[in-house]
């Protein structure tokens, strides 16, 4: 579970990078250098010989739990509700060759499924103090129909398919730097206007 700041999902992003080049030994590639980037749709005009990309191409607010409330400060002040977030993102495997490409897929396929829990430590070393301590992101294969995949490269990119798989970078919890009374007033006593049944009866009486 993550309760980060507005910066998470950019340090998310990179930390997928990082865990896949710190796991990369160029003599498993045939000594061929590869590349690790978070792209951006216009790079895919002209994107790297051989390597990793990271295109995040869709963010949900995930609805499949309850709106988290806000942390609750040093001084005891509550704040404003966390924005759960789910990451869909493309990993595609680059290469001019296809054994290439396949070798990129299966390592990047393999080190992810070793790799599902990414740690505080890890992001903050990308980006300092983005995640609290013992914070975590978790990773998982997405569900992206076949159909889907090839309009998001035909309409959204506009290239022809390169080999890809579905990620997601699930319940990722960004805070507010707001407190519940910078946005409103806290709710008052109610008072009624009514009187006593008791009150109200003597009246008539008199």
């Amino acid at each position: 579970m993550l309760m980060a700041n507005h910066r998470a999902i950019k340090t998310a992003c990179e930390g997928v990078l990082q865990i896949l080049e710190s796991n990369y030994h160029v003599a498993d590639f045939n000594n061929t250098s590869l590349q690790f980037k978070v792209y951006l749709a216009d790079d895919f005009i002209n994107p790297i010989k051989a390597g990793v990309s990271l295109f995040l191409y869709r963010v949900y607010i995930n609805t499949g739990h309850r709106t988290p409330g806000g942390r609750i400060g040093p001084s005891g002040q509550r704040f404003q509700t966390q924005l759960p977030l789910d990451l869909h993102f493309l990993l595609t495997a680059w290469a001019k060759d296809a054994s290439l490409q396949h070798t990129i897929a299966g390592w990047m396929m393999r080190t992810m499924e070793d790799t599902p829990i990414l740690p505080s430590g890890l992001l903050n070393g990308l980006d300092p103090d983005v995640f609290q301590p013992d914070e975590t992101l978790e990773i998982t294969v997405g569900e992206l129909k076949n159909e889907d995949m090839i309009g998001i490269w035909r309409d959204m990119l506009e290239k022809k398919y390169q080999l890809s798989v579905p990620y997601i970078a699930r319940n990722l919890r960004i805070e507010s730097s707001r407190t519940l009374t910078e946005t409103g007033t806290a709710v008052q006593e109610r008072k009624m206007g009514f009187k006593p049944e008791v009150e109200q009866r003597n009246e008539h009486e008199l």
